[in-house]
């Protein structure tokens, strides 16, 4: 068998390397596999206000970079690679990947989800350029604006909720003809005076120059399609947890985020979940760091008792 880490993370984000860093400075030997590069859908956002410690915000990539950094400086090393198996039960749990296997005395799951799309043409094209998939992330941007929502449960309506308080027009798109969100949504968003509802609706084509400029949306009932001038477009139909490999191995919710409390433990001793995989409440940067100090602390709590 080859060198045994006493940590490996999974997945380069805010909790990944939070965790990181947290068992790095603990002393234990820490690996973290990421697939792309460090900061995960943090990366993509332009702008971080949300994050403490940062009075004029920070763009997503480089609070990941920075993240790395601070890990790294604690010893934590990075490997590239993309995830192709994991053997999660046992003492030894095994990682194989693109570029080599691992092997490990705990593990830290710290995937994230990735939103869900739509599937239009040139939607990926523009993300950042008018098209966003988190609002509280990114609404800031269109302060006295119009903006689209699309979308008809929970997040959708309380990314219309919070969006009502800063553009000026929010257009709620949904494909049923009532919202799916809870009753709590539905009276305030009802109440909003600048929130207009487009109901059996779907959103067909995308209208893009630098930026997107406008929207075509077709009634799914009449089949007439408009478009629609707007700045902003938010994507709010769920998110896809990473969690693929886990199946069959770790329980899993019925939308597939693994299953944890706040204590990051999962079903199989020795392996932990931080971050937008876990079932959990709210779903930030701040959450995601603060499940990487936790799973971090449990690792270490667990090793300690071997």
């Amino acid at each position: 068998m080859s060198h045994t880490y006493d940590t490996v993370i999974l997945g380069g984000g805010p909790a990944g390397y939070t965790a990181a860093l947290y068992t790095s400075r603990a002393g234990l030997d820490t690996l973290l596999i990421e697939k792309l590069s460090p900061g995960g859908q943090m990366a993509l956002t332009d702008i971080i206000d949300n994050y403490p410690g940062f009075d004029t915000g920070v763009d997503g990539f480089t609070l990941g970079m920075k993240m790395q950094s601070g890990a790294e400086r604690f010893g934590t090393k990075t490997a590239y690679g993309e995830v192709l198996s994991v053997e999660l039960a046992g003492e030894a749990k095994r990682i194989v990947t693109d570029s080599g296997e691992y092997f490990a005395r705990t593990v830290i799951l710290a995937t994230g989800a990735n939103p869900r799309t739509l599937g239009l043409a040139n939607e990926t094209e523009f993300v950042g350029r008018g098209v966003h998939y988190c609002a509280h992330c990114d609404g800031r941007f269109y302060k006295g604006k119009t903006v689209m929502v699309v979308g008809g449960g929970n997040s959708a309506a309380s990314d219309a909720l919070y969006l009502s308080h800063l553009a000026e027009k929010v257009i709620l798109v949904h494909r049923r003809d009532t919202l799916r969100a809870t009753k709590i949504y539905h009276q305030p968003l009802m109440e909003a005076k600048n929130v207009e509802f487009l109901w059996n609706s779907t959103v067909t084509q995308l209208h893009a120059e630098a930026r997107l400029t406008s929207v075509t949306v077709t009634n799914r009932i009449t089949g007439e399609a408009q478009e629609i001038p707007i700045d902003g477009f938010f994507v709010s139909v769920g998110r896809v947890p990473v969690t693929e490999l886990y199946k069959g191995q770790i329980d899993l919710d019925e939308y597939g985020y693994v299953v944890a409390d706040e204590t990051t433990k999962t079903n199989l001793p020795g392996v932990f979940v931080a971050g937008d995989v876990r079932t959990k409440a709210l779903r930030q940067v701040i959450t995601a760091a603060s499940d990487g100090a936790v799973a971090a602390h449990y690792a270490e709590e667990y090793l300690n008792q071997k």
